[in-house]
């Protein structure tokens, strides 16, 4: 999740200068949230909050996915790029569900 706000972070320096404060600052919060929240729900030290932050990480996630498909409809971020970015959030979403199911284990 951490390279995956990194790679956010390269992709959206070179929006151009409008988008500044507008969906390059959106999407570099979102992809900062995805693992600041599994951060914080592992530091909260209860399973059940763990949980509860895990499923906020995978809703910064899914705002991420649908910002970076705007980004690409927009031309900000060329297909391949937009591809790359996805099949990345698709394996962060996959590990996100493996660790809530082994967590929620009796």
């Amino acid at each position: 999740a951490m390279a995956l706000a990194d790679a956010i972070h390269d992709c959206t320096a070179r929006f151009p200068k409008h988008e500044t404060f507008g969906l390059a600052s959106q999407l570099r919060r979102a992809a900062g949230s995805v693992p600041s929240h599994i951060a914080e729900g592992w530091g909260r030290g209860h399973t059940t909050e763990y949980l509860q932050f895990l499923r906020y990480a995978r809703g910064s996630l899914c705002e991420v996915e649908t910002q970076v498909r705007i980004a690409g409809r927009r031309e900000y971020v060329d297909a391949e790029r937009v591809r790359q970015i996805l099949h990345d959030t698709d394996e962060i979403s996959r590990m996100l569900a493996g660790l809530s199911k082994s967590l929620r284990r009796p």
